[in-house]
């Protein structure tokens, strides 16, 4: 069983910054570190949408609306992995609730990781990042 544990969220003005991470704990590092980990975002009245992920093979994926403004990192020591969202020019329709979220390794259509809410196995209570104009 994989806990995730999110922080840095926080509430900046148009065009600012935020780096958010993600911490695990359960299995060991070297385990998953082969995971899928990824962030999702859920706004008010929307559906949870995946933002950036990143598989077994360092394979980035970025939603369209976030290229270029957002980077994925991951980082390990003997304890946790570590999963970085960096977040630069933030809009405020990034305005969300953000969670990490992981999942075993699994193939989808030749990818290492799924970009549906379905099949995450595991996820962190979340991180609130609001944006204002």
């Amino acid at each position: 069983q994989v806990q995730l544990k999110e922080s840095g969220g926080g509430s900046v003005q148009a065009g600012g910054s935020l780096r958010l991470s993600c911490s695990t704990s359960g299995p060991s590092v070297v385990t998953v570190d082969n995971y899928c980990m990824a962030w999702f975002r859920q706004a008010p009245g929307k559906e949870r949408e995946a933002v950036a992920s990143l598989d077994r093979l360092g394979t980035t994926i970025y939603t369209d609306s976030v290229k270029g403004r957002f980077t994925l990192s991951k980082d390990t020591d003997s304890h946790s992995l570590y999963l970085y969202l960096q977040m630069d020019s933030l809009k405020p329709e990034d305005t969300a609730t953000y969670y990490c979220a992981a999942h075993p390794p699994r193939l989808y259509g030749g990818s290492w990781c799924s970009r549906r809410n379905d099949d995450f196995n595991y996820w962190g209570q979340g991180t609130q990042v609001t944006v204002s104009s």
